[in-house]
């Protein structure tokens, strides 16, 4: 063996050395290993004793037992009525399929005798992460005023938020979109007056 290949290999091994020394030493002060918690048991993972940063004196403010307000759900076909969805597709539809437990979506679809038409409604994270992907793609979004805290619409869809929470109206049909953008910025308002 040459002089060049032992000294590759003990930088190799001293690295490897300290390598793990550093990743022992780090999980032993993280009290991942090793350490005892105040009781004397081992700690939980992440888990370390903590320090008051109140001046002396003051007393620690006390953690709040309160969970945070929950989301209030709201039912998708509450946004847009069958009697809306019917007169913004300008066709009967049939009834959603959808079960009203946790309904964050709401499809109304046309007869399988014609027309072509749906009526899509979401409500939520999804209706938010349908417009997040329409502006990754490029979409023309424009601005619907009057209509929640903020809204938009684009060919076939409108976007509307009211205190935080997204609802998304879409119309699926073979005419012009151009011909029921009024119709959809109406449901985009009658959505927002909802939520």
């Amino acid at each position: 063996m040459t002089h060049l290949g032992t000294v590759q290999r003990r930088r190799v091994q001293f690295l490897a050395t300290v390598a793990a020394v550093s990743t022992l030493t780090a999980l032993g002060g993280c009290g991942l290993i090793g350490g005892k918690d105040d009781d004397g048991g081992a700690p939980a993972a992440g888990a370390g004793p903590s320090v008051a940063a109140t001046p002396a004196g003051e007393p620690e403010p006390t953690p709040s037992t309160e969970a945070p307000p929950a989301a209030v759900k709201v039912d998708a076909c509450t946004l847009v009525t069958k009697d809306e969805a019917e007169k913004l597709a300008g066709t009967p539809l049939q009834d959603p399929l959808e079960k009203p437990e946790n309904r964050d979506s709401c499809t109304y679809t046309g007869p399988v005798t014609g027309p072509t038409a749906q009526v899509e409604v979401y409500v939520g994270d999804g209706a938010k992460k349908f417009l997040d992907i329409d502006r990754e793609l490029g979409h023309k979004l424009t601005p619907i005023s009057g209509a929640g805290d903020e809204a938009y619409a684009e060919d076939g869809t409108v976007f509307v938020s009211k205190g935080g929470v997204w609802a998304c109206v879409r119309l699926v049909r073979t005419d012009d979109p151009a011909t029921y953008r009024k119709a959809l910025e109406t449901a985009a308002r009658t959505a927002a007056g909802r939520l």
